[in-house]
């Protein structure tokens, strides 16, 4: 199954017009993708908890949780339920969960992710919708939390006389 070309169709799906297309495990589907290590295709459902290095992408139904430092890949017609800890995620489809990238997140019409982010990166495309808290972890600086302000000297411009009063 692994590696063959589209043109090896089911002759079922064949016969009732449907198309059948295979993912081979270094194929480039979408932005970010580079060599996909696997594929949960849609209307395929998934329960439990998913670790890899590398590149997935999920076109189906995935509850549980999602771990790596790699990429993840969210079709248009997912649905994910999940805490989801990542390199980097391109999200066209349904997030309810909360996600943590050390790269970047990537919102793509018409995404919808209900949950809190927390990323050094995000970007989003007009017609996403965002439903929950941002953090921007990295890249934020922080002031020091006791600031001790001092007063300066006025400067006067040439000509101007300080009044007392």
């Amino acid at each position: 199954m692994w590696g063959q070309d589209k043109k090896e169709e089911n002759s079922s799906s064949e016969q009732k017009g449907e198309e059948v297309i295979m993912v081979t495990a270094n194929s480039t589907i979408a932005e970010g993708a580079g060599d996909i290590s696997a594929f949960v295709g849609k209307g395929v459902e998934f329960k439990g908890t998913i670790s890899y290095s590398g590149t997935v992408r999920i076109d189906g139904f995935l509850d549980g949780e999602i771990h790596t430092d790699g990429v993840l890949l969210i079709g248009e017609e997912a649905v994910i339920q999940a805490k989801i800890t990542a390199g980097t995620v391109v999200c066209k489809g349904k997030i309810t969960g909360d996600v943590i990238a050390k790269e970047c997140v990537k919102l793509r019409a018409p995404a919808v992710l209900n949950g809190s982010v927390k990323t050094p990166v995000l970007s989003m495309e007009d017609g996403v919708l965002f439903n929950g808290a941002l953090e921007m972890a990295h890249g934020v600086r922080e002031l020091p939390r006791e600031v001790s302000l001092h007063p300066v000297g006025m400067i006067m411009p040439p000509g101007l006389k300080r009044v007392n009063g």
